[in-house]
């Protein structure tokens, strides 16, 4: 791992300046990628942008930002890139601000030689970072503790970048993006902080990101992980024809990976989740897609007893614990479904037992 402290004037850097939009900002003699295609657009308000320029009009020392080598010898923006984007924009002449002594905004056309000079020579302090992926991403995550923090896809995506990370933009990344088309109903999160990209890559690998992305950083396309995305789409669509709003965030692609193959009643399927959704013992309804597919009831978090129905189901069967027989202090007991929920049973204190916490382990096969 090699890390190295450069002085980089504003000059320099904004040489070359381009701003593609959502397709990548370049600088820097098209030598460094500002905002590579895997980043989130420029999200810095007026305020943050003015500052910046105000911190180097004065002369007063900038945030140290980072850099990363890429294979091909240029270099990519790891933290700082929105006080990047200021300096470029600005000696662009895409804004004014208040600059001295002089209380009206002027763009840098409107300022005067001296003072182009100053901004134009000021001094930025760079590190500048190259290593093995592995090194550089644990760098990545040690430095990005400060202002508009990297997520965990965007610090992956500056390691693994390549042609296959550059594609899967398109389809996951981007506003308006078709992953968004698809499949906003069905994810949390937001395509441009890349977690419908971080979510699909976790579903298609079973959790394996990194391997994933570093198995596949090199390919042209990103062709198969957007038609796995669509497939799990279609997929839920399919077993769960009517959508409700508890569908979103539930973790589609890895029910898709183990019951994919199932044969499914979709009709019947949507007669069991609108009984669950009316069933008051069912307390997270969110569960009830994993529930009909797995049969865990773990999923639903069914309600419990009240400390007043354990109490009264103790006394009644006077702390005997009606499957060994032996007495028991309350604490050493738990409240048990006397006719199990699954069958009908409900959370009431007519049908509440109390177990000793082994009987009910052994019943309910923990």
């Amino acid at each position: 791992m090699k890390i190295e402290l450069k002085e980089i004037t504003v000059r320099e850097l904004t040489d070359g300046y381009e701003d593609n939009e959502e397709n990548g900002v370049i600088g820097f003699g098209g030598k460094l990628d500002i905002r590579p295609p895997y980043q989130r657009e420029f999200i810095y308000k007026d305020k943050q942008r003015d500052a910046v320029i105000n911190t180097v009009t004065k002369g007063f020392p900038l945030n140290v930002m980072y850099w990363a080598v890429r294979e091909d010898g240029n270099f990519e923006v790891i933290d700082g890139q929105q006080r990047t984007i200021s300096l470029c924009q600005y000696v662009e002449g895409d804004f004014s601000v208040i600059v001295g002594d002089i209380p009206n905004h002027r763009a840098f056309h409107n300022l005067q030689q001296d003072e182009q000079e100053k901004i134009l020579d000021y001094k930025l302090m760079i590190y500048v970072c190259s290593g093995t992926d592995s090194e550089k991403l644990e760098w990545f995550k040690t430095i990005n503790i400060a202002g508009e923090k990297l997520t965990d896809q965007e610090l992956r995506n500056a390691v693994y970048s390549g042609s296959w990370v550059t594609d899967a933009k398109r389809y996951f990344s981007k506003s308006g993006c078709p992953a968004y088309a698809i499949g906003s109903d069905y994810l949390n999160g937001s395509p441009i902080r890349q977690d419908y990209l971080e979510t699909t890559i976790k579903w298609i690998s079973k959790g394996n990101i990194e391997v994933h992305m570093l198995n596949h950083q090199h390919d042209p396309n990103a062709n198969q992980l957007w038609l796995y995305f669509q497939s799990v789409i279609n997929w839920v669509k399919a077993v769960f024809p009517k959508y409700r709003k508890e569908m979103k965030g539930v973790d589609w692609g890895t029910l898709y990976n183990e019951f994919k193959d199932g044969n499914y009643d979709s009709q019947k399927i949507e007669l069991d989740i609108a009984r669950l959704m009316q069933d008051e013992d069912v307390t997270k309804k969110k569960g009830i897609y994993q529930y009909i597919l797995t049969g865990k009831e773990k999923y639903l978090n069914i309600r419990a007893f009240s400390p007043n129905q354990r109490r009264e189901a103790y006394e009644r069967q006077k702390g005997i614990c009606p499957v060994d027989g032996e007495h028991y202090e309350i604490e050493e007991m738990e409240a048990d479904h006397i006719t199990p929920w699954h069958l009908g049973g409900k959370t009431t204190a007519e049908n509440c037992q109390m177990l000793s916490k082994e009987a009910n382990r052994i019943k309910g096969g923990k």
